[in-house]
């Protein structure tokens, strides 16, 4: 992996899944967290890939500080999300059977890189995260979803993450082209709910169902 970052996995390769899904962890949280989340999912069909951040932080400040401020470790983040993603698909994995799943950080990251590279994907899980950069951010994207389901959850109030931000994510990726589910969880604290975790199984089941797999 690139610089200091590790990944790992769980399931089967790529080639061999139904889908691969790309679990991001917050600021402090690990790699290990994020696979017991998939864990959580019961789903043996899947190729669960998550990369672990140097010193446990993919950028220094806050994802609303200017853009500029969290460079270089922002752009090395993204640098190494878009190797693991590209690294999968050469593995095997279709773009359209590949999920994106961050929280918290990691949803910055997670929803930021499928922005700037956006596409038909399988579908994006944004658990409590936005665009990065403060809201007078100008967010000139280019490329297309082309109707990828992008889930927007998150807890208002939540002490990262204003619930503004999640919003304007919301319509900045629909307008790419996403097909948006919009999830505002009031009073939650600044976690992933078992709710949250029903609802990625479901979306996660909504893909392969259906489907079949080579074996």
């Amino acid at each position: 992996m690139t610089g200091s970052h590790h990944l790992l996995t769980r399931g089967p390769s790529p080639a061999e899944a139904a889908l691969t899904v790309v679990l991001v962890h917050g600021r402090g949280g690990s790699a290990r967290d994020m696979l017991t989340l998939g864990e959580a999912m019961d789903r043996d069909d899947i190729a669960w890939w998550a990369p672990q951040a140097a010193a446990r932080t993919w950028y220094p400040l806050s994802f609303l500080a200017p853009v500029e401020a969290n460079e270089p470790h922002l752009s090395a983040s993204l640098a190494t999300l878009d190797e693991v993603v590209r690294s999968a698909w050469a593995q095997g994995a279709a773009p359209e059977t590949t999920v994106l799943l961050g929280f918290s950080q990691g949803a910055c990251l997670t929803v930021e890189w499928a922005a700037r590279n956006a596409r038909r994907l399988g579908a994006v899980a944004v658990l409590t995260g936005g665009l990065i950069g403060p809201p007078e951010t100008p967010r000139e994207y280019e490329g297309s979803f082309a109707g990828t389901p992008i889930l927007l959850a998150s807890g208002d109030p939540d002490p990262h993450v204003p619930w503004s931000q999640v919003e304007e994510t919301a319509r900045v990726v629909g307008a790419l082209g996403a097909e948006v589910d919009l999830r505002r969880y009031p009073g939650r604290p600044h976690t992933v709910s078992h709710e949250e975790i029903q609802v990625v199984a479901r979306l996660l089941g909504g893909l392969t169902d259906g489907r079949e797999v080579d074996s």
